[in-house]
């Protein structure tokens, strides 16, 4: 497991990732696109946020963000996955495709923190560099937004979406969810969700509704 090399151990460590290349991201030169951007987002009724992500770029540049777009529900994912989930990004945007990426989030629905690490695949940096085709005005396409999906019982599905709306599943080349006490990284995070609150009687009532007559974990994702 990678969890001591790369995003972890630079966190853990407070140091930068650059070893002797480029020290800030705009050294690194640009995408043919510019900025590509990522977005979180859950199934109908079913909240989470995200309050923590750190990201090593195919520079080797490490970014961090504790201000992120709002993790928004896909109202259309209702038991499974819509086949047109989508976001577009307003802060979260790096310069290169990623690597690795570390994020901690809470979910209402399960009331835990989770910390997830993905390392992505070779493949999936190829495809942002990749020209995707034209829209219908003749402009060129690319795959410039990562979409996370955040379901119950900590589970993550991962999406590259082209500025014409398409989407594309992604498989990691490895995914590594924790919670409780084996938390690392985010255990130093605050939850922004009072998880007292969210016991049965305490969800709010467009969740209550929701999940009545269900049976948890109110999906396959």
């Amino acid at each position: 497991m990678k969890l001591k090399s790369g995003v972890t151990a630079c966190l853990l460590l407070l140091t930068g990732c650059q070893a002797g290349g480029p020290v800030t991201p705009e050294d690194t030169g640009a995408m043919p696109y510019g900025k590509w951007g990522f977005a979180f987002f859950t199934p109908r009724a079913l909240p989470a946020d995200v309050t923590y992500v750190a990201m090593i770029d195919a520079k080797q540049v490490l970014y961090t963000w504790h201000t992120l777009d709002s993790v928004q529900e896909n109202p259309e994912s209702v038991n499974v996955w819509s086949k047109r989930v989508g976001r577009y990004t307003q802060f979260n945007k790096a310069r290169h495709p990623p690597e690795e990426i570390l994020f901690c989030w809470d979910s209402t629905i399960d009331r835990k923190t989770y910390e997830t690490h993905i390392i992505f695949p070779e493949a999936m940096r190829q495809k942002m560099l990749t020209p995707a085709g034209t829209d219908r005005f003749g402009n060129t396409t690319w795959y410039d937004t990562v979409l996370f999906g955040l379901a119950p019982q900590g589970k993550v599905r991962i999406w590259l979406q082209n500025n014409a709306g398409d989407n594309l599943p992604v498989e990691p080349e490895k995914i590594t969810t924790l919670s409780g006490e084996a938390l690392d990284v985010c255990k130093s995070i605050p939850a922004r969700i009072d998880f007292s609150y969210s016991i049965p009687d305490g969800y709010d009532a467009f969740i209550k509704e929701f999940i009545k007559g269900k049976t948890y974990p109110y999906g396959d994702w």
